[in-house]
């Protein structure tokens, strides 16, 4: 069945404008610029950690202070996966799904993100 091409007709010509809001070092945002990667698209990486006009733009653009927001053309996609950004890419026709593997993972936070396990601690009198 063929997908119809739900973009803007403005849009339809043109390569998409992608600004992305994103932590340098994150597995969500690794995850969001391997799928640009595996669809080959430009994009606009705001380090948002390191440059504070950065963050507030975010912030301000899309009412959000999580992490990574993504503006394609005029539409903005908020704390999002590179998972959620692929299916979005593929549902709007910007992409047409391909099985190549990204070079990450696109579902995950890096592991040192990942909540703590538990420790168990014993305490010794004195």
């Amino acid at each position: 069945m063929a997908q119809t091409d739900t973009r803007p007709e403005e849009s339809k010509s043109e390569d998409p404008t992608i600004v992305a809001w994103m932590k340098p070092f994150c597995g969500w945002s690794n995850g969001v610029r391997a799928v640009f990667q595996k669809y080959g698209l430009a994009y606009d990486d705001r380090d948002i950690i390191n440059i504070a006009a950065n963050y507030a733009e975010m912030v301000e653009r899309t009412g959000q202070t999580m992490q990574p927001c993504v503006a394609i053309d005029e539409h903005v996609l908020i704390d999002v996966s590179g998972e959620e950004v692929e299916a979005w890419l593929i549902e709007h026709s910007y992409v047409e799904q391909s099985d190549t593997e990204p070079e990450v993972p696109i579902d995950r936070a890096c592991e040192n993100e990942a909540v703590p396990k538990p420790v168990s601690l014993q305490m010794r009198p004195r």
